[in-house]
This record gives structure tokens, C-alpha cells and sequence, in this order.
């Protein structure tokens, strides 16, 4: 099983939702509000005091979890539905989960998803 956590431009959303509802299987997702500070345009990624815009970093966390053979699908319809060519198109992560229980039912790992 797979943690998949995507943060997007909020603008996107919409063109996020359709793509990951024309997949074959969605398990479900879950979608959070929250601010953050990309890293520095500067020499190394040093953050320049001139590039602060606290109006640019409002941005969107989408957190999902899926089986390994979906995971790829689910992260090219997030990829190509959150790109736009320009900085702060966001970043996805994908990590390993050991385990999921369904709260309501009991059910664990596939079963849950």
C-alpha cells in the first residue's frame, strides 16, 4: 500500500477531482487547507527577502492512500492535472504504508482502501 500526499496551487483542484474521478478505482481522498514557504530562489535555494509574497503560498494538501499498482496512475492524473509550467506547481510524495484499518468495519490493508 501506498501514502500518497500531493500539495497543489488551490486553482487546480478542480482539473485534480476530474482527473482522479476518471480513474479506473479511487479509493478516496482527502483535501486540507494550509500555507506554506517554498524554497528560496537565491543561490543554493537561499531565500531572497525581496521574493516574500505572503498573498502567493496559499496552497492545497491532498492526501490519499492506495494499492501499489494504483499508485503510479494516481500520481501521473495528479501530475498532469496540477501542471501548469509555472514555480509553485507543488510536489508530490509517495511513501510506503504498513498497514490501514477501516474504523467502521475492521477491515485492514487492501480491504480498506
Amino acid at each position: 500500500m501506498k501514502q500518497i500526499i500531493a500539495i497543489v496551487q488551490p486553482h487546480r483542484l478542480e482539473n485534480i477531482e476530474q482527473a482522479l474521478h476518471g480513474l479506473e478505482h479511487l479509493p478516496g481522498f482527502t483535501i486540507f487547507s494550509t500555507r506554506g514557504n517554498s524554497r528560496g530562489r537565491g543561490s543554493h535555494h537561499a531565500f531572497v527577502p525581496a521574493e516574500w509574497n505572503p498573498d502567493a503560498h496559499d496552497r492545497l494538501v491532498l492526501m490519499m492512500f492506495c494499492a501499489d499498482e494504483l499508485a503510479q496512475s494516481v500520481v501521473e492524473a495528479i501530475r498532469a492535472a496540477a501542471h501548469t509550467g509555472n514555480p509553485g506547481d507543488g510536489l508530490i510524495a509517495v511513501s510506503d504504508l504498513e498497514d490501514v484499518l477501516r474504523i467502521r468495519s475492521g477491515e485492514r490493508g487492501n480491504a480498506a482502501l
